[in-house]
């Protein structure tokens, strides 16, 4: 596991990892994100929407209440709050496992919901909130390969 460490000061800088995310993004991947309540996990879920080319008249919202919200861009969106639910059984039968291993990109919140079911390959994004509603700190980690050779990338792009 390789990780990262980013200081994001501002919703600017929040918006530029999100874009990066978004733009970097493939098939298939999962991005887990985990911090307390207004750490801006629905925050940087939005500007990966923006990166990913979900149209600015689609605003992404935090689906607390929906579970699960799909967004169409260069690739599927799917954003997922798993706050409400208990066991890997309702996970399983509301079939969520088809869009976690599916063709979009699937963010979730939550993710210690998830238990065993867990992908072994993921990005966990631990956020963590600064002084204020726009100030945070986030720790990436790359799960696995498939963020392990985009990790430097995020690095040179952010920090040159």
């Amino acid at each position: 596991m390789e990780s990262l460490d980013i200081e994001l000061p501002s919703l600017a800088d929040t918006g530029k990892l999100g874009k990066l995310l978004g733009e970097i993004a493939e098939p298939g991947d999962v991005i887990i994100l985990s911090g307390p309540l207004g750490a801006g996990k629905t925050a940087i879920t939005q500007f990966i929407g923006a990166g990913l080319e979900v149209p600015a008249d689609c605003y992404v919202t935090s689906p607390t209440f929906s579970l699960m919200h799909e967004y169409r861009g260069r690739l599927p969106l799917y954003h997922m709050d798993l706050y409400r639910l208990t066991t890997e059984e309702e996970i399983e039968e509301l079939g969520f496992l088809d869009y976690i291993y599916g063709d979009g990109l699937t963010v979730i919140e939550w993710p210690a919901r998830l238990g065993s079911l867990l992908p072994e390959e993921h990005l966990e994004i631990k956020l963590e909130p600064g002084r204020d509603e726009n100030t945070r700190t986030a720790r990436l980690a790359a799960i696995g390969n498939q963020w392990l050779d985009r990790l430097p990338v995020i690095r040179q792009t952010l920090f040159g």
